[in-house]
C-alpha cells in the first residue's frame, strides 16, 4: 500500500494550504507583491481554497475555485492588465478565470480517483484481477491529475511572468508545486507497477479463465488385455 500512499499524501497537502502549521503556511501557488493595486494586500499568496497574505495569514473564506483576480477590488488599478477582465466581479481575465476553474476541478477529481485507487490498491494483493482494477482507477487519476498539473503551472508561471513584466516581485511556490508534480510522478509509478501486477503471474502462466486440463494416458497389460488409465 505504500505505492498508494506516496501519492495520495501529498496531492492532499494541496487542499490543506492555508493553514498555519508547517509545511502548509508555506504552500502556496503564487506569492506576488500587489502593493499599490486597489483592494489588495501587500502580499498575496494564492492556495487551493484561500487568497492569503504573506506567510499564509489574513486568508479569505474557503471558496471553490475562488477567481485569482478577488485577491484585489474590481476594476482596480496598478494591477496586470492581462489579469484583469469582466469575470469574477470585474477582477478576472478570461484567460485566467477558466484555466483556473479548470484546473481546480481537475484537481478534485483527480483526488477522488487516487482515494478509490488506494483503496483498490487493497485488491490487487488478490490477484491480476485486483490489481486491473486498481491499475485502471491509478490510470483515470493519471489522467486527470496529469490535467490539472498542466493547467496550474500554465496559469501561475504565465501569472508571475505577468507581475514581474508589471514590475513587481513575484515567485512560484516550492511546497504547492512540488507536492503536486511529486505526487504526479508517485502516481505514474504506481500505475505502472500495478500494469506489471496485471501481467505478473503465479509461476504457472495462468491466466484469469479457467485453465484447460491436459491429461494424458498410460497403457499397460493385465492378464493380457490393454488397459489405458487415465491421469491429470
Amino acid at each position: 500500500m505504500a505505492r498508494s500512499n506516496a501519492y495520495l499524501a501529498p496531492l492532499s497537502l494541496i487542499f490543506l494550504a492555508g493553514s498555519l502549521y508547517f509545511p502548509l503556511r508555506d504552500t502556496y501557488f503564487l506569492s506576488a507583491d500587489t502593493s499599490g493595486i486597489t483592494g489588495a494586500r501587500p502580499v498575496t499568496q494564492w492556495a487551493y481554497f484561500h487568497i492569503c497574505g504573506a506567510g499564509n495569514t489574513d486568508c479569505s473564506g474557503a471558496w471553490p475555485a475562488p477567481p485569482l483576480g478577488w485577491a484585489w477590488s474590481a476594476n482596480p488599478s496598478g494591477a496586470p492588465s492581462s489579469l484583469v477582465g469582466p469575470h469574477g466581479g470585474d477582477t478576472t481575465s478570461y484567460f485566467y478565470y477558466y484555466m483556473w476553474r479548470f484546473g481546480w476541478v481537475f484537481y478534485l477529481i483527480a483526488l477522488v480517483f487516487s482515494v478509490l485507487a488506494f483503496f483498490s490498491g487493497f485488491v490487487a494483493c488478490c490477484g491480476r484481477l485486483g490489481s486491473a482494477i486498481a491499475g485502471f482507477a491509478s490510470l483515470i487519476a493519471l489522467f486527470f491529475h496529469t490535467i490539472a498539473v498542466s493547467l496550474m503551472t500554465a496559469v501561475f508561471v504565465k501569472m508571475r511572468n505577468a507581475f514581474i513584466a508589471n514590475g513587481k516581485n513575484a515567485d512560484l511556490g516550492r511546497y504547492a508545486f512540488g507536492f503536486s508534480w511529486g505526487s504526479w510522478t508517485a502516481l505514474l509509478i504506481a500505475t505502472i507497477l500495478f500494469c506489471v501486477g496485471i501481467r505478473g503471474g503465479d509461476g504457472n502462466g495462468r491466466r484469469w479463465g479457467r485453465q484447460r486440463s491436459v491429461r494424458s494416458r498410460r497403457s499397460y497389460d493385465v492378464g493380457g488385455r490393454r488397459v489405458k488409465e487415465d491421469y491429470a
